[in-house]
């Protein structure tokens, strides 16, 4: 795999507003990130205890898990469609975001039936 600093040895530039807007979708996805972990260690410190054992503490490992995944799938996301478009192919498709969503949804859901039944 080609990271950052060796993607400029592969085809040849693009216009920079298509690398630009990558790069602002790179960001979004570290923000989710560190929202994710945000929430993880807020769950873990703030959240009272559900009356399922350690459920408070599998939620925030989960999201913090979550988060760490967003973060090297953005790292990996970008290097992916910076190099598509270096080399005029298609970029690339990703389930990640809807995987993310279901997940979180699920897990959201889980957490108010939790919480309803405390």
């Amino acid at each position: 795999m080609v990271f950052g600093r060796d993607l400029g040895a592969v085809g040849t530039t693009p216009d920079y507003r298509w690398s630009l807007a990558n790069e602002r979708t790179f960001l979004a996805w570290i923000r989710t990130a560190l929202a994710l972990i945000g929430g993880g260690l807020a769950v873990g410190q703030f959240l009272p205890e559900l009356p399922v054992p350690h459920a408070r503490e599998v939620v925030a490992v989960a999201l913090v898990a979550f988060g760490a995944a967003s973060a090297v799938r953005a790292v990996r996301h970008w290097t992916q469609c910076e190099r598509a478009m270096r080399l005029g192919e298609d970029l690339p498709r990703s389930r990640f975001p809807a995987v993310l969503a279901f997940v979180l949804a699920a897990g959201g859901i889980l957490l108010v039936l939790g919480l309803v039944a405390r």
